[in-house]
Parts: C-alpha cells; sequence; structure tokens
C-alpha cells in the first residue's frame, strides 16, 4: 500500500529554523551591545587621562615678573603615553591669541570634547581655560590637548574580537541548545508514532501514558477515533457471528431434507441436483462455522486469556476427538513429537486453529493416507500438520492466509478460505507466525511456530 500522506515541510526543521534564527539575532546584538559598551568606557577612560593632563597644565600656569609663564609638567605628558606611542599635541591661547604648541591644532569649541583630524592622524581633543589674576592683571589661559587613537582602536580591535568570539560561543551554545530542545520536543510525538506504530491491528485500547499538555488534544482525538472503531469492529464481528449461528441451524435442516429427498428420487439428473444441493449445503455450513470460528478469534486475540498448557496434551485430546471423522474418510491421524511441550497460550483459541488445519488435510488428502501432527518445543514450540494431499500452489502459497483466499487446485473441494487465515491469526495473537511449505514427496505442511 502506498503511503500518500501529504507533507508539507518538517515540523522539527521549522523550529530548529526559528530557534538557530533568534540565536542568531541574539548573537549579533550581544556583540553590538559588548563592542558599543566597550568603546563607550574606553573613550570615557581616555577622555578622563586627556581631562586631568589639561588640568595639569593649567595648574602650571602663572604670573612671573608680569608675564604669562606656563612650565608644562613632565606628569602631563606622562599620563598620556600608551603601548602605541600615541603622538600628543597641544596649543596654549592668552585672551584669544595663541601663545604655544601646534597652532594647527583647530578647535571648535562648541563642546569640551571632541574628534578632528592633525597631521593625517585621528585625534581625540579637549580644551580647558583659567583665569589668572595676580600683580593688577586678568588674563585667560586656553589649552587645547589631543591625542591620536592608535593605542585606542588597537584596543577597541581586540575588545571587538573578543566579542564576536563571545557572541559566536553564544550562537553556537544557543544551536546546540535549540537542537537537544527540538529533538526532545520532537521526540514525544517520536514516541508516540512509535507506540502507534508498534501496536497489531487489532489493538484499539486508548493511550493512557502521560503526555506533555500540548498533546493531550492529539492523544484525546486518537482515543476517541480508535473507540468509534473498536465499537464499529465489535459490532461487524457480533453481527458476522449472529448471522453466522442463525444461518447454520437452518442449513442443517434444509441439509436432512435434501438427504431424505435424494434417498426417494430415481431419476439420475434428479439425483446430480439433489447432490448438488448437499454439496452447496456442506459448504455453505462450513463457511458459517468457520465465519464463528474467525470472529470468537478476532474477539478473544485482544484479551487473550493465557493458561500454563501442555500442546502435546491439547494436541493429543483433539486428535482422539476428531480420529472418528478421519477414519470415516479412511485415514489415520498420527501424533508424533516431544512427550511435553509446556506453553503459556489461549488453549481455546490454540485448539481452534489447530482443529482447522488437521480438517484442510483431511479434506485435500487422499483416502487411505496419513495425516502426521507432530508438536515439537525446540528451538520454538512448534505445531506441524502435514498431508499426502496436492500440496499448495507455488506461485500462490504467499497469498493462502489471506481471508477467503484459495488455492486454484481447491475449485472442486468444499471450503471458505478460512481455515489457514484462523491459524495465522492464533500464530499472530501469540506472538508467532505460520509457514507454509511443500514436502519434496508430495502434500503439504503448515507449521505453526509460537
Amino acid at each position: 500500500m502506498t503511503d500518500s500522506t501529504a507533507v508539507s515541510g518538517s515540523l522539527r526543521n521549522r523550529l530548529m529554523l526559528a530557534l538557530i534564527g533568534g540565536a542568531a539575532a541574539l548573537a549579533l546584538l550581544l556583540f553590538f551591545a559588548v563592542r558599543s559598551y566597550a568603546v563607550q568606557v574606553a573613550q570615557q577612560g581616555q577622555d578622563s587621562i586627556l581631562q586631568a593632563s589639561v588640568t595639569s597644565m593649567l595648574d602650571a600656569a602663572a604670573f612671573r615678573d608680569g608675564k604669562v609663564q606656563l612650565d608644562l609638567p613632565y606628569s602631563a605628558f606622562s599620563m598620556l603615553g600608551t603601548a602605541a606611542d600615541d603622538r600628543v599635541f597641544y596649543a596654549v591661547y592668552q585672551d584669544g591669541s595663541f601663545l604655544s604648541g601646534y597652532e594647527d591644532l583647530a578647535f571648535s569649541h562648541t563642546a569640551p570634547f571632541q574628534f578632528g583630524q592633525m597631521r593625517g592622524s585621528h585625534v581625540r581633543m579637549v580644551s580647558a581655560a583659567r583665569t589668572l589674576i595676580g600683580e593688577g592683571r586678568r588674563t585667560d589661559i586656553q589649552i587645547v590637548l589631543a591625542q591620536t587613537q592608535d593605542s585606542l582602536s588597537e584596543t577597541l580591535s581586540q575588545i571587538s574580537r573578543n566579542a564576536a568570539m563571545l557572541g559566536l560561543s553564544f550562537f553556537v551554545l544557543t544551536a546546540a541548545l535549540s537542537f537537544w530542545a527540538t529533538s526532545a520536543t520532537i521526540g514525544q510525538l517520536a514516541k508516540l508514532t512509535t507506540s502507534v506504530t508498534r501496536r497489531g491491528p487489532q489493538d484499539l485500547s486508548p493511550f493512557t501514558k502521560p503526555v506533555p499538555r500540548e498533546m493531550a488534544p492529539l492523544v484525546t482525538s486518537l482515543n476517541s477515533l480508535m473507540g468509534r472503531l473498536d465499537h464499529s469492529l465489535s459490532q461487524s464481528e457480533d453481527f458476522i457471528a449472529e448471522a453466522a449461528h442463525r444461518v447454520r441451524t437452518p442449513l442443517a435442516t434444509v441439509r436432512s431434507y435434501a438427504e431424505a429427498t435424494l434417498q426417494r428420487v430415481d431419476k439420475p439428473e434428479n439425483r446430480e441436483a439433489m447432490r448438488s444441493m448437499v454439496k452447496a449445503i456442506d459448504e455453505s455450513s462450513r463457511a458459517a462455522g468457520q465465519l464463528l470460528d474467525h470472529a470468537m478469534i478476532t474477539f478473544r486475540a485482544d484479551h487473550l486469556e493465557r493458561e500454563n498448557i501442555d500442546l502435546v496434551d491439547l494436541v493429543g485430546d483433539l486428535v482422539q476427538r476428531m480420529t472418528p471423522i478421519a477414519e470415516m474418510k479412511d485415514m489415520v491421524l498420527v501424533l508424533r513429537g516431544d512427550p511435553r511441550v509446556p506453553f503459556s497460550g489461549d488453549p481455546i483459541l490454540l485448539q481452534n486453529a489447530v482443529r482447522n488445519l488437521i480438517d484442510n488435510a483431511m479434506k485435500y488428502g487422499p483416502a487411505e493416507s496419513a495425516i502426521d501432527i507432530s508438536v515439537s518445543a525446540i528451538p520454538r514450540p512448534q505445531i506441524i500438520v502435514c498431508d499426502c494431499g496436492p500440496g499448495f500452489p507455488e506461485s500462490e502459497m504467499a497469498s493462502l492466509t489471506t481471508r477467503f483466499q484459495r488455492g486454484a487446485n481447491a475449485t472442486d473441494t468444499i471450503g471458505s478460505g478460512l481455515g489457514l487465515t484462523i491459524a495465522r491469526d492464533v500464530a499472530l495473537a501469540h506472538g508467532g507466525t505460520v509457514t507454509l511449505k511443500n514436502k519434496p514427496e508430495g502434500g503439504a505442511c503448515v507449521f505453526i511456530s509460537l
């Protein structure tokens, strides 16, 4: 049977992509947040040093002999030292006029800290002013101090690399956690799928194992569906059993009348017609009986009443009860095998399966032949029924256990095509199999392995 279920993609992949996409966005956000914060902190550190340095320079300004003297302290420059040997530029202004330093150091005076360009280098600049009062004079001193950004750029590059590694590590870890979370989530569906797959065709009992809250509606729907199927199947089996039971009794009555009429009919054509009627009645009666058997087996297979039994005693009792029927057909039932074969199973189902196999063997075997029934325990409990009939058609052997399926060589033999089906269903109910084989010297064998 071809699986025609429509598929619209993988739920696992969708969930995985959503989680990994979110992880990638968070990793990028983490990278930019860490880098932005690092740039802010590093810039604040450089600004603080520039502010302290320019303040130290202003503190060194004083009036001496009526002139402003500014001896730039060594400490003001030493505190600006960096591993990258950043260059330092300064300009001193008195009352707005250039006094000393780098005259091309431009400052817009719009903010205390600014970025700018100085001789082809990117610099950070700070401006500070102080009013000097002394010796009857008043003057304003302003100092502009600038430092290149080489060391800061290297620091920020290192911070960016670390932030990138942090973001990448976060992404990898989150992706791994996403894979685990997805597998754990979808795993619940996989468990439910496995539970459904492992069930036999007659197992329509509800699921009772706990499931996540989100899966509860699905399991409830499945249980409701299986409940409806179980009810429908039970009604169908009950109908078949009731119909077969109601048909068998009138058929037996009709057969007795037909046999009585056959004894009183003289014309050959009428006698042949009556024989055909008796044969048809026998076939219908047999079919009704096997339908009853099959309905009973279908019901009991879901509720096996296992008992500790000896298969040899069970089969021996059946052989003893069927021996008179075999003798009427000039056949012999021969029981072979181990002295004891203990097994835990449903004795009613097992006897029903073996009885149908012996009945088939008597139906297809020739008169004055033997039917061998063997019971063994090694390598596993096994019941074998062999006859001396025409055997199974090789081309049809794989389908003969199907319901109502009969071989091409059985057209002239009364039967319903349910005997092997019953044996197969009983074996499956006990976790076993049914195997059909032909004997090299002629005849058929049916193996029930439990």
